[in-house]
């Protein structure tokens, strides 16, 4: 590779990465989201968000996979057990954590403190779920590119969680904060081994686990043509 062409993929890599970060900067400002909802309504709002960021998303992958090629550390076969345990764990957790009901809304009635479903698990699981798919695929991807992408999202994802809870405390008081939140954990599980959360089997929405494990299932079979290899680990 000419370094004409290194410069190239490096510069198309970080091109991708501001568009991707300025896609949610901006709107993520409460005046422009408002704006923005007032314009085409919530659902449009949220289906035309969810999409671009989607596209915007595989543009970063496509361009971190044209980056020059720079090892961190070498492959081993193990490596790709890694992601292969932790997506369907990862999928699930996005697929009950989209619109499930946090301590954020409560202001609308709409989060119970009592039972607070999979909020139980972590306050945040769609980023906890961003942050391990971020690790576990960091691991079999050890070239500088794939690291700085995945390492990028890893830590994309730890500072949405500190935002978003440093925004949330702010709006109660510390008892409001501590009694809404007495049955929820940030850390995923320590609400569960404190013995403050146990899962409630009967009212867990069951078709959520199977949309998601459907989704885990879709990016197997979608992979190798997407990314271009198979993500199943050699036996």
């Amino acid at each position: 590779m000419s370094a004409a062409e290194q410069i190239q993929g490096w510069g198309l890599l970080v091109l991708s990465w501001a568009v991707f970060l300025g896609s949610h900067a901006i709107p993520a400002r409460p005046p422009v989201r408002a704006w923005l909802v007032a314009k085409m309504g919530r659902k449009v709002y949220l289906t035309l968000y969810a999409s671009v960021s989607v596209v915007l998303l595989a543009w970063v992958i496509v361009a971190a996979g044209q980056a020059p090629y720079v090892e961190v550390w070498p492959y081993a076969d193990w490596q790709a057990w890694v992601p292969n345990i932790a997506m369907p764990v990862a999928c699930v957790l996005a697929a009950c954590g989209i619109g499930a009901p946090n301590p954020s809304l409560a202001g609308r009635g709409e989060f119970d403190a009592e039972h607070p479903g999979i909020v139980g698990l972590t306050r945040h699981p769609v980023l906890v779920a961003l942050g391990l798919w971020a690790v576990a695929h960091m691991v079999p991807n050890g070239d500088l590119a794939h690291v700085l992408m995945f390492g990028g999202f890893a830590a994309l994802a730890g500072l949405g969680v500190a935002a978003f809870e440093g925004r949330d405390r702010r709006r109660y008081t510390a008892d409001q904060w501590t009694e809404l939140t007495r049955h929820t954990s940030v850390v995923p599980c320590l609400a569960r081994v404190s013995g403050r959360w146990r899962p409630e089997i009967g009212k867990f929405p069951i078709w959520r686990v199977l949309a998601g494990l459907a989704v885990w299932q879709g990016l197997l079979w979608l992979h190798p043509m997407v990314i271009g290899v198979s993500p199943l680990p050699v036996w």
